[in-house]
């Protein structure tokens, strides 16, 4: 959706139309975690991708599920916020769900699929951290957890 090129991933190939015995953990796909960062900010991709695969554990998505999280500047954000919200200026997080993915019953296997994309402004979050007292990067992991419950609330 937003990406250029992929710059932090996981992914495995993977048979969707084969039953997959959760017991069997070596037999699970792992879905891709896409992570770029269109900015100058330094930051460290990987425990983004990471964090992403603990809360796909956490929230009991299937391990093939897909995300997108791009990292923009404010000219981006604004971009987007104006475009999809209809608000001026920059914000902190966009969510943007895609497949309509659902929490399964406890005895229910969860499906693979696609929750979205998400799109984060480091310049943004890094006032509001300063504001708050603390680092970027716990303001970035807050707002990544925000920007996959935000889609959840809708979706899962």
């Amino acid at each position: 959706f937003f990406f250029k090129q992929k710059t932090a991933y996981e992914i495995v190939d993977c048979d969707w139309n084969s039953d997959v015995c959760s017991s069997d953990l070596s037999m699970i796909p792992i879905g891709a975690i896409d992570v770029e960062n269109e900015t100058d900010f330094d930051l460290d991709l990987d425990s983004y991708v990471a964090q992403t695969r603990f809360m796909f554990e956490r929230l009991r998505l299937h391990p093939g599920t897909d995300v997108s999280i791009c990292f923009v500047d404010e000219a981006r954000m604004s971009q987007l916020h104006l475009e999809w919200m209809e608000e001026p200026g920059a914000t902190d997080v966009l969510s943007f769900p895609m497949d309509e993915l659902r929490v399964p019953e406890w005895n229910e296997h969860a499906e693979p699929g696609i929750l979205g994309d998400i799109v984060l402004c480091p310049a943004f979050a890094r006032r509001q951290a300063e504001a708050a007292g603390q680092s970027l990067e716990d303001e970035l992991a807050m707002l990544l957890t925000h920007g996959i419950l935000q889609i959840g609330r809708a979706h899962v």
